[in-house]
This record gives structure tokens, sequence and C-alpha cells, in this order.
């Protein structure tokens, strides 16, 4: 059976009720699933490995950046025996899984995906106390989770598993090639999309019939724990495996172990690259990595400064900068400077700051104590090497004292190559240099380690066919207000980095993806 793309919808839940015009309903919806997830916070949770679920003493505690009063969850610390445990037990697993028929492995995603959808605004709203996002970020990382599982499931049918007969002038022979698994995969998530992220990575792998040892942030661990619960009992025992605990202890065996064939990596570049050279310092295996980004956006002279200025506001506050696609770095012409800049400082002193799970709030905290003091350091810097045109102070009212509220801070006048222009804060803190011609832009916008993603708001079409033939970004956009380099959707926008951004130039979401879980082997049967 013959399968295309139109076969394929996006969840949209947000994007669908603003159409539709039930966004009242939306949230009344998300209302009633925020009360549910507040009588199950506190909760103990367990390991699950080969089948089992294995609780501890030992735990740690997840409590929400919004107010660190908020138990979310309490998961076990994972030691490296629990680790090396789970890698085995993926192993033993691989024979029988691998063997299972990619259609049967596509239904059970599919089914997933299903159950995801009929409980996305409880799934949902966990994540506003888990991380901070607010519940149209976090109902949107909900529908990118669900979207990852159908599609993987279409394109792995849509290729009939990765199987094509291929010509040979000797009709004696007859040939083939089949991509096959590896084994088994080590998946290392970040906090900043801990269903989307955690749980793509995870069903690529599995889809494609490897095993795998997930391990999520120790900030977030709730939302991917909802995915491997749900999951385990659909597979063999040890196929999937979830283990809590630190980088230093449960991603250090991932990364040393032999038995581990293939890393799926989300973070930091210099995380990322130091997992890099250990995984593959003796041998030669697959590490696929996304790295994060210094994403910036051009406004030329002939942009419309309105939807320039809601663009970029967008991209570089929601969910606090806490991307790696959010805009960090504005090239604005000097034409138009004083206008885009008065616009786009107005509009970021009137979002509205307050607990994710409130209807109205745009901006929750930071996620933790380390990227609060990170942003007071980022301040600091500011204030002595540029000029703070708003924002630029943790709130510390008594409805932001127990929890990591920072303002949302522009900045000018920095040098070129300052370290706030220069390197990934993951704050909301953003950066506006002016320029003079268009081509400088370009060659600013491109001078970075990074290439994630990018934006530009122009009504000159030269300039847009410019900046695409230019710009060195795996994600690129013009004149989108809706934001300037945020919110790419499955199918639609594979999302993929370039240079330091990520390993591999193959995006999540796209056509190419599952292949790289996967290796070729030519098949030739002689009569």
């Amino acid at each position: 059976m013959k399968y295309d793309l139109s076969e394929f919808e996006n969840e949209y839940t947000w994007g669908k009720a603003v159409v539709s015009k039930s966004t009242d309903k939306f949230h009344a919806y998300f209302d009633k699933a925020i009360d549910e997830v507040q009588k199950e916070l506190g909760k103990k949770y367990p390991l699950i490995i080969n089948g089992k679920e294995v609780y501890s003493d030992d735990c740690f505690t997840a409590s929400s950046p919004s107010d660190t009063r908020i138990v979310v969850a309490e998961f076990p610390k994972a030691s490296t025996d629990d680790t090396l445990n789970a890698i085995s037990c993926a192993k033993n697993a691989f024979e029988k899984w691998s063997n299972t028929t990619y259609q049967k492995r596509a239904e059970i995603f599919r089914d997933c995906a299903n159950i995801f959808s009929s409980r996305k605004f409880f799934l949902a709203a966990i994540m506003t106390f888990e991380n901070g996002k607010n519940r149209i970020e976090s109902m949107g990382d909900m529908d990118e989770t669900i979207d990852f599982m159908r599609f993987y499931a279409l394109q792995l049918e849509k290729n009939d598993g990765f199987c094509k007969h291929t010509f040979h002038p000797n009709p004696h022979e007859k040939t083939q090639t089949i991509m096959k698994p590896y084994g088994v995969w080590g998946i290392i998530a970040p906090f900043n999309f801990p269903s989307a992220i955690a749980i793509g990575m995870t069903t690529a792998a599995l889809i494609t019939g490897n095993t795998t040892v997930l391990k999520p942030a120790s900030d977030t661990p709730l939302s991917s724990f909802q995915f491997a619960k749900i999951l385990y009992p659909k597979l063999p025992e040890g196929a999937i495996n979830f283990v809590t605990g630190s980088g230093s202890i449960v991603g250090k065996a991932l990364i040393e172990s032999p038995d581990v064939d293939g890393i799926a990596f989300t973070g930091s570049r210099e995380v990322g690259m130091k997992g890099f050279q250990e995984f593959t310092k003796s041998t030669s295996k697959p590490f696929i990595s996304e790295m994060g980004g210094k994403n910036p956006v051009i406004v030329t002279k002939y942009a419309d400064l309105e939807k320039a200025s809601d663009g970029v506001l967008n991209a570089a506050f929601g969910f606090g900068g806490q991307k790696c696609s959010a805009c960090s770095r504005v090239y604005v012409q000097n034409e138009v400077a004083d206008q885009f800049i008065s616009k786009l400082v107005e509009k970021t002193k009137n979002l509205k700051i307050g607990m994710p799970w409130k209807m109205d709030v745009f901006l929750g905290p930071v996620i933790n104590k380390e990227a609060k003091t990170k942003f007071e350091n980022a301040v600091n810097m500011a204030k002595k090497d540029g000029e703070i045109l708003t924002g630029g102070s943790v709130l510390t009212s008594p409805e932001f004292e127990n929890g990591y509220f920072v303002e949302p801070t522009i900045v000018t006048n920095l040098p070129e190559e300052h370290k706030l222009v220069k390197e990934e804060l993951f704050l909301p803190f953003l950066c506006i240099q002016k320029y003079d011609k268009f081509d400088d832009a370009i060659q600013l916008a491109n001078q970075t380690e990074y290439g994630l993603t990018a934006g530009i708001f122009s009504n000159d079409k030269k300039q847009l066919d410019e900046f695409f033939s230019k710009i060195q970004a795996g994600v690129v956009y013009t004149n989108r207000f809706a934001s300037a380099t945020t919110a790419a959707l499955v199918s639609s926008q594979p999302f993929v980095g370039w240079k330091n951004s990520g390993s591999t130039g193959k995006g999540a979401g796209g056509e190419n993806y599952l292949q790289q879980f996967m290796r070729s082997q030519t098949q030739t049967r002689c009569d």
C-alpha cells in the first residue's frame, strides 16, 4: 500500500481553535486539566528497566520553576550500575524488537499518538508546572510530540520499511537495498521540550527497530515518563528503558558504554561536542546532535515594522528565549532603527509575566537557579559594555519570590564581537545591532559558529531572494510575524541545524530523519 503526505495532518490544537473561534473552549479544557494535574503533583515515580518499574529511596525532587515549593515529582537517582543494566536489557531486546514487522511498529506508535491526543490537555498542563511554559507553548510541545509519532509512522510505511528493489542487468541476480537498525541507542534529552524532543528522538530510534535507553533532563523528567509508561507494555521487555539521574552518571555511562550503538542528543554545543568526541574516540558510531543557536533576524528599511516587532517579540521572548531556535540577535537598518526599537520596547514592556498556567500569561520563569544567575551575569555585562533599553531585573515581588522570574531584556550598542552577541544564552535576552547596507546585515547574521534558524522582514523580493540564497542556517523564514525564528511544524518545516547547531544536516520532522537511525545493506540473491 502506498501513502502520500496528504494523509498526514498536524495536530495544531491552538491554531485550529483560533481558526474555528473556539479559544474559549480551549481555555476551559486547559483549566480543567490544571485542576486534574494539581491533584497528581508530588508523587513518586520509578525507573523503567527491562519492562519493570523500579522504585528507589534515593530520589531527587523535580520542583516547579514558577514556585519551588511545588513538588512536581520525585524520581530515582539512577546509578551507573542501573544505567548499564538498562543498556544490557536493551541489547538483549534488540533481536526480538528489530524483527518485529515495520507495519506493527508503525501501528504501535500511531496508537500511542492517539492516546496522547486524547490526553493532550492533561499532558500539556503537566508541562506548565514542570518547566514553566505557558499553556499555548505547552500545547504546542504536545502537538509536536503527537506529530512526530504519526509522521514517523507514515514515513516508515510510505517507504516500505526502507526496503527498495534495485535493477541488475543479469536476470539471474535479484538485488535490493534494505535499511536496518544499529542496535541500542542512548537518548539524551533537554528540559525545554521535555515531551516533543525527548519523545521525538526516542520514537525515531524505536520505530526503525532499535532499542533505547532514554535519559530525560533532571529538571523535567515527568513529561517523557508519560510516554515511557504508555509505551513499554506494548514492546518487548527492555526495548525501551527510562533512566533518570544526573548527566555526570547516567549520561556518562551511556556515552562511554561500548554496548551503545548510537546516541541522539539535544543540548548545548559544549556538552554535545564533548559527548561526540568521547563516543566516537575509538570507533565510528552515529551521534545525532542538535546543539543550539544564536539566531538572527534582519529588519530592513522595506519592512512592515508592526509585523517585524511582533515577529521578533514572539521569537525572542516566547518561553523566555529558552529555545534553541529563539531569536537572540536583531540587525536593523539605520533608517528604521529608532522606529523599530521603539515599537519593540513598548510591546516588550507590556508582556504579561506570571504563573504560566494562568490564561493570560505570556512569560513564565526561567528553568532554574543557574539560569537566573546567568541572566544576572549577562545583565551586568550589558550595563558595563552596552545599553539596556528595557528589562534587566530579577522579579522579587511576593508573587514571584519563590520562582525564577526575570524581565525580558533588550540590549543595544554592544561591540560586534561581544560575548553577549556571540554566545548562546538561552534567556529572554535580545541584542539589537544597527547596520547601513543590506550586504552588511547578511554578513553580520552569518558571523556565528551556529546555523540553526534565521529570519528577515522586508517587502523587497530581491532582498528576500538574496536572504534565502546567502543565509547560513537550516530553518529560515521571511516576514513571519507569528514568530520570526521559532515554531517549526513537523513535516512542513523539518528542523535542522547547520555548522555547530547540528551534526548531520538532516532535520527532525523531515523525510530524511529516520534514515539516520539505520544503516543500509545491499542484498543479492542468485538463481
